[in-house]
């Protein structure tokens, strides 16, 4: 094939051009391999997770309102006869090491002399003076701004000086302005005046389970820590009081928290440490807050007289069971069923007696008898509150003017102890699987046998009860007890309800009857 002379020259300058222009990158490659610039390599993995709020900005918030407590009583020392065999270790080992060691170191803290190695002595001559010594230490909060602050009763209880150390570690002296041992809380007021951050307290009737929570606190005498948990349960009943109602968290709280402030994300206070389940001695992640609802009302009254006045309405009450609301024509087992009223009390004064299941209070349904003891607490003594019972199948409201709770939480006292009468003509219930027979004074039964396998025992009925009445009717004979067990029958229940008397204390059992 021929190629024209122009088409060839053109051609062969651009194959020299793309020689060349090869040359040319090659240079430049080899250069940057030379001169020690490094390559250019991938990006390290990086993953953009989604943003977690965390407690920061509300530790840093409410942290200067949070204080450690520390409390001094005045120990008072043991007898001193001037014989140094009286030195309170008479049942120690005979190892003189060991009771040497004791003699050298008890008290350690006080102020004292020196033995003959150097070491410090405390003998009971030492611990004669007057000095307060350190017996307890927690954590607490302010409320206001001129000092007054919020701890546990259990934590100040035993104390004569108390001391607060605030966040920045200065350290305050306080004054004892008044404490509720019901609630297991106490106030404090900073003495010489100042303005001091201060927290508010949360509606507690918004936490929900699961919300999530902030704890600050003392504990173990390490000063300002934070621990975060959520809200576990409400309404938990540890039997520490008759108003328990608490709050469970799982944030992690350990001796020296008691009475520090757990937190919403909102920084208030929903609630205060005061106990923890601890079958090992520390933390599970199981404690226990006195509810704000119930710190709130507490304080107040604290802050105004130093005590707090309670309603009272003088009965002794008990849980409606299942088998109890059966016999009593009720729908349910809600209620506090009353086993006894008081003679002097206002209850019996307004017409309550034995047998009325109160199932509200001012218009407020009572759940259990707990809840009755935390309405009733709630109203000052002098109220007047309409009581709501259940009595003869039907519902009735009575006006109560409440009392002044006794400063006992017994209500209700002893003053002989009833004794069965020796059973002359014993008589069976062979349907409850009881033998009875008269009382004395011709009122009740008194119970003489008990079938082991019977209903009767399984409830707890014992030798030397006495049957007061069956379904608010007296009982004075066996025929009292038939009647009722054939009226309950005939209206359908499955159930009677007896009234036990037991050491001068009532309470009522429901035992199920054979129907036909």
């Amino acid at each position: 094939m021929n190629i024209a002379p122009n088409s060839y020259s053109r051609t062969r300058k651009r194959l020299l051009a793309a020689a060349a222009s090869v040359a040319v990158a090659g240079v430049i490659g080899v250069g940057a391999l030379t001169s020690g610039t490094s390559p250019v390599l991938a990006d390290a993995v990086r993953v953009e997770a989604p943003q977690v709020q965390g407690f920061a900005d509300v530790v840093e918030r409410v942290s200067p309102a949070v204080v450690s407590v520390k409390v001094k009583a005045k120990i008072q020392p043991t007898a001193d006869d001037g014989s140094d065999d009286q030195d309170g270790f008479d049942n120690l080992p005979n190892n003189p090491q060991l009771r040497r060691f004791f003699k050298e170191f008890r008290g350690f803290g006080d102020q004292g002399g020196q033995n003959d190695e150097g070491h410090r002595r405390f003998g009971h001559r030492d611990r004669s003076n007057d000095q307060p010594r350190p017996v307890a230490q927690g954590s607490g909060f302010f409320i206001s701004e001129d000092g007054y602050l919020v701890t546990n009763n259990h934590v100040v209880e035993e104390g004569t000086a108390f001391t607060v150390v605030t966040n920045d570690g200065k350290e305050l002296d306080a004054k004892l302005v008044g404490t509720d041992p019901r609630t297991d809380l106490a106030v404090l007021k900073v003495e010489g005046g100042g303005k001091f951050t201060y927290v508010d307290f949360a509606d507690d009737s918004k936490v929900r389970v699961g919300d999530w929570v902030v704890a600050v606190g003392n504990p173990f005498g390490l000063g300002g820590t934070v621990t975060a948990g959520i809200v576990s349960a409400r309404g938990r009943d540890i039997g520490a009081g008759p108003y328990d109602d608490f709050l469970q968290i799982d944030a992690s709280v350990n001796r020296g928290n008691s009475g520090g402030p757990t937190f919403n994300l909102n920084g208030q206070v929903v609630g205060i440490n005061t106990a923890i389940f601890s079958p090992s001695g520390g933390s599970v992640g199981i404690a226990f807050d006195i509810p704000a609802s119930t710190a709130k009302q507490v304080v107040e009254d604290l802050m105004k007289s130093g005590a707090v006045q309670r309603g009272w309405l003088g009965v002794e009450i008990q849980p409606v069971t299942s088998d109890i609301a059966e016999s009593l024509g009720l729908k349910s087992n809600n209620g506090a069923l009353v086993s006894s009223a008081q003679d002097d009390g206002p209850g019996k004064k307004a017409g309550i007696t034995a047998g009325d299941v109160i199932t509200q209070v001012e218009g407020k349904d009572v759940a259990s008898p707990k809840e009755l003891a935390r309405l009733i607490g709630a109203y000052s003594p002098g109220k007047s509150v309409d009581v709501t019972v259940w009595r003869d199948g039907k519902s009735q409201t009575i006006k109560v003017d409440l009392g002044k709770l006794p400063a006992s939480d017994k209500q209700a006292s002893n003053d002989q102890q009833q004794q069965p009468a020796a059973p002359a003509k014993p008589d069976t219930l062979a349907d409850l699987g009881l033998t009875v027979t008269k009382s004395e004074n011709g009122k009740g039964l008194v119970v003489t046998d008990v079938d082991p396998e019977s209903a009767a025992a399984d409830r707890g009925i014992q030798p030397g009860d006495i049957i007061t009445a069956v379904n608010s009717n007296e009982v004075n004979g066996t025929d009292d007890v038939t009647k009722a067990m054939t009226d309950a029958v005939k209206s359908g229940r499955k159930a009677v309800l007896m009234q036990i008397s037991r050491d001068n204390n009532n309470r009522f059992v429901a035992l199920p009857v054979a129907k036909g």
